[in-house]
């Protein structure tokens, strides 16, 4: 039957709306939740549970390429793992999308080359610039650009990004414009701009963390 009625209308624009917030509210709070949560449209497999992210020290996000061959993200993932400071990440991604926690989230991995650029080729490096360092930034890999380093990120992992990247940003409270790549911050290779094509469809999204939802339920 036709909604002939303004008000009958009304109404329904705003049960959609409360229909919206309510699943937002619902992915807010299941971001700062402990354990193994998984979130909607994410395959995210966790060598590490999550404890209380209020202990955690991340105030950045930064992705990078690995310059590896498909089908290591778990390896690597493990071997993390087994040696949290080794050099590398907390999260790695497969071609496929899956997502593997690999050290406890409080945990600071070895990664970056100290946020030595200062050229603001890609962006203003003003707060940069010896600033986005491993200590308070957490990091993700995305695996499988190898032989060619210039092969973009698939399309499973662009779609892991927009979600791990918006699950982290509300679980530590971060910015859209704390997400960076890692070629925006290091001198880090010159064949190619190492995670920049995540970092700019991540940013388009534009997410902004729910403060209200900050402290854990």
């Amino acid at each position: 039957m036709p909604l002939r009625s303004p008000l009958v209308l009304l109404l329904v624009l705003l049960a959609f709306a409360g229909a919206a917030q309510a699943g937002e509210v619902s992915f807010a709070q299941l971001a700062r939740s402990s354990g193994t949560p998984q979130i909607p449209g994410l395959k995210l497999v966790y060598l590490a549970p999550l404890g209380d992210p209020a202990l955690a020290p991340w105030k950045n996000i930064i992705l990078h390429q690995t310059e590896g061959p498909a089908g290591s993200a778990l390896a690597l993932a493990r071997q993390q793992a087994a040696n949290p400071k080794k050099r590398g990440v907390s999260l790695w991604v497969e071609t496929d999308g899956t997502a593997y926690w690999a050290t406890p989230e409080n945990v600071v991995t070895t990664h970056g080359d100290g946020a030595n650029r200062n050229d603001n080729k890609y962006i203003a490096n003003l707060t940069t610039y010896r600033q986005v360092v491993a200590a308070n930034s957490i990091g993700i890999e995305f695996v499988g650009n190898h032989p060619d380093v210039r092969k973009p990120p698939t399309a499973e992992q662009f779609a892991t990004a927009l979600v791990l990247v918006r699950f982290l940003q509300q679980r530590y409270g971060i910015p859209p414009e704390r997400v960076y790549a890692h070629n925006w911050i290091d001198h880090k290779d010159a064949r190619y701009c190492e995670g920049c094509e995540l970092a700019e469809r991540v940013r388009a999204q534009g997410y902004v963390p729910q403060v209200s939802t900050l402290t854990p339920p």
